[in-house]
């Protein structure tokens, strides 16, 4: 099975930075693109940023411009860089990862992100 372990979370006012990491563990699934997902409270997890395995990327409409996926094949992790946050980026945000199915079916446990005012 493939682990995958999310970090970098906290608290930052409108406007500021974070960057969220997530580690793969060492596994024999070939995994051919990795994803973040976010589920803010009331609301339904939503598609936030991928890339794939020859790092094309693509990112939902309302973090364009500002959240930057990327990938290190090395270190098996996967980054999201969060710039100029807004109140609605608030969400616990999850990694997940793409076995080479066509979805992603393997999921972080999450971690808060909470922009205040």
């Amino acid at each position: 099975q493939v682990e995958l372990v999310e970090s970098g979370g906290g608290s930052v006012q409108i406007g500021g930075s974070l960057r969220l990491s997530c580690g793969i563990s060492r596994t024999t699934v070939a995994v051919n693109a990795m994803g973040w997902y976010r589920q803010a409270p009331g609301k339904q997890r939503e598609f936030v940023a991928g890339i794939t395995l020859d790092g094309s990327t693509k990112y939902t409409d309302s973090v364009k411009g500002r959240f930057t996926i990327s990938g290190d094949n090395a270190k098996n992790t996967v980054y999201l860089q969060m710039n100029s946050l807004k109140h609605e980026d608030t969400a616990v945000y999850y990694c997940t990862a793409d076995p080479g199915s066509g979805m992603y079916e393997y999921w972080g446990r999450g971690t808060q992100v909470t922009v205040s005012s």
